[in-house]
């Protein structure tokens, strides 16, 4: 059994860098656990957590959703649909442990779990201070256009495409212990980090290209169907660079495990925003941000995906 277990959400930028930043805060403030489990979660149809998900001796989960299992010891989430039932909620505003912490108003859960941190256990965050500020840019949108956000210049939002885009299963787990105690700019320039990178940002710049030219705007609301390209996870900001026009997008993707409805909102445009994206993802089992939401269904469900999106953008439309 290992002295620690943690859980994030898989495939994240924030997800990663919340597991690294924790990881950080624990060796210095509780104990110097050597080699922590790390495990990744995905947001899917049916059950998320799996017996395996706790299986150290503490367990900590980051921006993911809260389980009431009782050997979940710590746990650090800022999504708007943090609670699959009422249960959950109830147990989460009834755990007197002082190690579980929730603020939907957040930006990233990075950030969040660093002030919490520094503020109930003293802890200092400064040596991971880069890592801390770009998951609150990358997780915030807080980009100055949406042009940073697709063309992917900076070396940061390179790592977000690989973290994103990555199908080596080692490559998460080692990027959390290294991000623990090294520099981000330091790690950028690794070469098992630029070395994988090469082929997926020329295929990211493809799939920017086939992507605008699969949008459809109507209303304010732009939708797009990528499951025949087999991935479930594309750039969220195509949309907007392509038209800045665009309030809201509705897609469709299916990957080997889910077919998958993203839903999303200008940034740039947020004033905007008249629909709680969380709420009508809810709907359908799914959740996420006011701003930014999904839904999962089983990967042979795509037609009801499809339909459900079609449902939303008329809703959106309205």
């Amino acid at each position: 059994m290992p002295a620690l277990q943690i859980c994030y959400h898989d495939h994240c930028f924030d997800g990663v860098a919340s597991a690294a930043t924790f990881l950080r805060f624990y060796r210095d403030k509780v104990r110097p656990v050597p080699d922590p489990a790390l495990k990744g979660m995905a947001h899917k149809a049916g059950q998320l957590f799996s017996e395996e998900a706790f299986a150290g001796e503490e367990n900590a989960v980051v921006d993911f959703r809260f389980s009431r299992d009782p050997r979940l010891t710590w746990w650090f989430d800022h999504h708007q649909s943090a609670f699959e039932t009422a249960a959950d909620e109830a147990a989460f505003r009834a755990d007197r442990t002082g190690r579980k912490f929730w603020d939907p108003a957040a930006k990233s859960c990075t950030r969040f779990l660093a002030r919490t941190v520094e503020a109930k256990f003293g802890w200092d965050p400064s040596p991971l201070r880069e890592l801390i500020d770009w998951a609150e840019v990358i997780d915030g949108a807080l980009f100055p256009n949406p042009q940073m956000a697709v063309t992917l210049t900076d070396p940061p939002m390179q790592l977000m495409l690989l973290i994103e885009a990555t199908k080596d299963p080692e490559l998460c787990p080692r990027l959390i212990r290294e991000l623990s105690v090294r520099p981000l700019p330091e790690i950028l320039r690794e070469p098992w980090i630029t070395g994988p990178l090469s082929p997926l940002l020329a295929r990211h710049h493809e799939v920017v290209k086939l992507v605008t030219a699969r949008i459809r705007l109507q209303g304010g609301v732009a939708t797009y169907d990528l499951a025949d390209l087999g991935v479930d996870t594309v750039n969220k900001f195509i949309a907007y660079a392509a038209d800045e026009s665009t309030i809201y997008t509705v897609s469709v993707s299916r990957g080997p495990n889910r077919s998958k409805i993203s839903l999303g909102s200008n940034p740039w445009r947020q004033e905007q925003r008249r629909h709680n994206l969380a709420r009508i993802a809810e709907r359908y089992g799914g959740g996420g941000h006011p701003a930014v939401a999904a839904i999962s269904f089983p990967p042979d469900q795509l037609d009801q995906a499809r339909t459900a999106a079609a449902v939303i953008a008329d809703e959106l439309r309205s």
